[in-house]
């Protein structure tokens, strides 16, 4: 029998997609075609997914308008800005701005009591969802999951100013539910809207009881792509629901949980300005004021709109940084971080 010859393998073909595709030797016409070839694919790809491409585009040209062609206002942040005279003769200051900034005596204090509250929401706030998501995940009966999954996520749709109201009528010193169910009971009134020391508190309390099931959605559908062969062999090596939660599901969304990790460290900078502004009373400015409130009130109701810009762009900047250096710490350590 006539033996077979060995395919010998072409250095300028190559598998992609199941199909072998070939590639014009090097040099200048080498490189026309080349070129050619990934036009051609371009295009390829642009009509097969067409459908994809007009799905994204409404997302697309909101962040275009919205998002990125704002971004040339901050160039005010570097001028002695007037609306009278417009951004082209208004005259340019250089890094005034931010040395004035940094040498008022409230930066420290804005950057206290920003930094405190988001630490607060980090340590409490952000675990709660993994935590009910986790808890929802063992949940068997579907008509009862789906109950608490609704119950927890309504808070949700609620603007600040609902949550703001329903605060007022339930720890309002004289007329709060709660301070006159203490006073009929004999015990002292809580003080929780104009105390200092439990302002923080609060805030994060608020911010827990609005937003953390919404943010289950995105670890319940992680742990819905979980392998369930992985959860039959656990199960088969004698594994029980805690071992198979912290063994299977766990590490199923680690990477989920690493992004939405960074992507909230770029959010350290900011906190929800209608929260504090609705929040905001005399006896509690002084851990009240962050950098959101004070953009409005230097900017909006001051009129400095150059000084108010270089203050918002040192928090995205500080948001920014924070961005890069926890993804780079977690390529370090082995996860695909988020770019």
């Amino acid at each position: 029998m006539r033996p077979v010859a060995a395919e010998v393998e072409d250095p300028r073909q190559r598998v992609r997609g199941g199909e072998r595709e070939s590639f014009p030797p090097p040099g200048a016409g080498g490189d026309r075609l080349r070129s050619r070839v990934r036009s051609g694919r371009w295009r390829s790809n642009l009509r097969r997914s067409s459908g994809l491409y007009l799905l994204a585009l409404p997302g697309v040209l909101f962040f275009l308008l919205f998002k990125y062609v704002p971004m040339w206002g901050v160039l005010i942040a570097f001028q002695n800005y007037s609306p009278y005279t417009g951004m082209l003769d208004s005259p340019w200051v250089g890094l005034d701005h931010f040395r004035r900034f940094f040498s008022n005596p409230d930066f420290l204090l804005l950057f206290r009591n920003t930094l405190g509250i988001n630490l607060l929401s980090l340590i409490f706030f952000f675990p709660l969802p993994l935590l009910l998501s986790l808890l929802l995940n063992e949940v068997r009966h579907t008509a009862y999951k789906r109950l608490v999954q609704s119950v927890i996520y309504m808070p949700h749709f609620l603007s600040w100013v609902i949550i703001a109201g329903l605060t007022f009528l339930l720890f309002g010193k004289a007329e709060g539910l709660v301070n006159l169910l203490l006073e009929a009971a004999g015990r002292p009134k809580l003080d929780v809207l104009t105390n200092p020391d439990t302002f923080w508190l609060m805030i994060t309390l608020q911010s827990m009881w609005k937003e953390a099931g919404w943010g289950t959605i995105i670890f319940l559908a992680a742990m819905a792509g979980a392998d369930p062969q992985v959860y039959e062999a656990a199960r088969m090596d004698g594994a029980g629901r805690f071992r198979q939660m912290w063994h299977v599901t766990l590490p199923a969304i680690r990477s989920v949980f690493v992004i939405l990790l960074i992507l909230r460290l770029g959010d350290i900078m900011d906190v929800g300005f209608e929260q504090i502004f609705l929040m905001y009373n005399g006896a509690v400015s002084h851990v009240a004021e962050v950098f959101d409130t004070y953009v409005y009130r230097t900017g909006i109701q001051q009129g400095e709109f150059s000084y108010s810009t270089a203050a918002g762009l040192f928090k995205s900047l500080v948001g920014l940084v924070l961005v890069l250096l926890a993804n780079r710490a977690a390529k370090k350590f082995g996860e695909d971080g988020v770019f």
